[in-house]
């Protein structure tokens, strides 16, 4: 029989922890999931044990490779029953673990009346203060076993878990102090403000009528897990390959980046070329300013960016035009760009959120015949839209094709995102996100 342990260094610190609520976080790659799978089945033998692992979504839960294929391949093999349409197992004992969903802040109140056990929080950072908190009364046990609580999560600077977890970082780098690895402290809540002590009689003695929480952290990074490590020896160089931010946050595992004018993109960072060579496939990708204060120089501009990828996956900014006026100014605008590039070369337009948003697509799209359009509604923040692009540029896998709009463009890209204009950042963004997704709904089809 195979023996179920966890890997040496952070994930076995994580799972022998005696605290009330412990924090398993840092980087991606550690092991941390796993963990939270691993943890209640030291109590499994209990019939009146309960756990229940939370996500934000049921969808998160029952993705490819998620939490409940991962726990087919562990609870299924020791004699545990699945009712997938509850997401829940039951052992024989009669001791039960379930996954549950938070997607929002109401759902808090749908665990109204029970008895949690073991309480996992699987990217704790997902989740609201309110929505872990309300749990955390339902927190609560008739099974012999104390209650507790485990959560994993990767770095988020803005998070509420930023604060909750603050002593355990560096808060000059954002990184662990390794040295406090799985120290615990203790806290209690007065007025939403956290008071934090070493000893809990010195929180007893102060607040008598409080029972102080105990808490720890121990942080995470892929080269904990030996395993992956040994399975995908290239799922690090995938964490390298990311954007500066993101690379630090789920790599190096820090808990103060946020995005910065520079960290997204650099000037030094570009190659520049006198002409492209020969490439596979081109498109313009365009933002489009979104009211008429354009035709007095105000506002923001509308923004058209020609961007190709030769055979070897390089690509080269060949062309952006930007300009203010008004909504008809602006489809001329679009019409003679395509008219100059030629049928070659696709466009392809963002789709604003609403029925406004389709109309405008349409209408353009009716403009454009004898043109290849392309169209995909618009989703996530700015910074995540960019951050491939931003990837590419930083390797030294984007080239700028000389022109006088290239100061312009890289002012404004170097001053990304806190700049007062992110315009051809997103038209840029547009057209290489474009060139990556074959997915992309083609408006010439779709309203022919």
């Amino acid at each position: 029989m195979d023996v179920l342990k966890p890997q040496k260094g952070p994930q076995e610190c994580f799972l022998s922890s005696k605290a009330d609520i412990a924090i398993y976080g840092g980087a991606a790659g550690g092991g941390k999931s796993f963990a939270l799978l691993l943890e209640p089945l030291r109590h499994m033998d209990q019939k009146k044990f309960r756990s229940v692992i939370f996500r934000r979504t049921a969808k998160q839960i029952r993705n490819e490779g998620g939490l409940w294929d991962a726990s087919r391949n562990l609870y299924g093999t020791l004699g545990a029953k699945a009712k997938e349409t509850d997401l829940l197992w039951r052992f024989p004992s009669g001791a039960s673990l379930s996954f549950g969903a938070m997607e929002h802040e109401k759902n808090r109140y749908d665990w109204q009346g029970t008895e949690i056990t073991y309480l996992g929080f699987d990217e704790l950072t997902h989740f609201t203060a309110r929505q872990f908190f309300y749990l955390l009364s339902r927190n609560r046990s008739l099974s012999g076993v104390k209650p507790y609580v485990r959560a994993t999560c990767n770095p988020d600077a803005d998070s509420w878990v930023a604060e909750l977890v603050s002593w355990w970082i560096n808060p000059k780098t954002g990184y662990a102090i390794p040295e406090r690895y799985g120290k615990l402290r203790w806290f209690i809540r007065e007025e939403d403000a956290f008071i934090w002590a070493d000893d809990p009689d010195l929180l007893t003695k102060k607040y008598p009528e409080c029972v102080p929480k105990s808490l720890t952290f121990i942080a995470a990074s892929v080269e904990d897990n030996k395993i992956l490590m040994s399975i995908d020896e290239g799922y690090r160089a995938n964490l390298a390959a990311l954007d500066q931010v993101e690379r630090e946050r789920l790599l190096h595992g820090n808990w103060k980046i946020r995005p910065a004018a520079g960290f997204y993109f650099q000037r030094r960072w570009f190659q520049v070329a006198k002409v492209a060579p020969v490439v596979s496939r081109v498109v313009r990708g365009w933002d489009l300013a979104a009211t008429q204060e354009n035709i007095a120089g105000k506002g923001d501009w509308s923004v058209g960016a020609k961007v190709s990828r030769d055979t070897g996956g390089l690509y080269y900014i060949e062309h952006v035009e930007r300009f203010r006026g008004s909504p008809k100014h602006v489809e001329d605008a679009i019409v003679r760009l395509a008219q100059q590039d030629g049928s070659k070369v696709q466009v392809a337009l963002p789709q604003d959120p609403g029925q406004a948003g389709k109309a405008q697509v349409q209408a353009l799209t009716r403009c454009l015949s004898g043109f290849r359009v392309m169209s995909k509604p618009v989703s996530g923040s700015k910074t995540m839209r960019a951050a491939p692009f931003s990837a590419q540029v930083e390797a030294g896998n984007v080239f700028l094709i000389e022109g006088p709009w290239n100061d312009a463009f890289l002012n404004e890209l170097e001053g990304f995102p806190n700049h007062a204009h992110d315009d051809q950042v997103d038209a840029v963004v547009e057209a290489f996100n474009a060139l990556q997704d074959r997915r992309y709904t083609s408006q010439q089809e779709m309203y022919s």
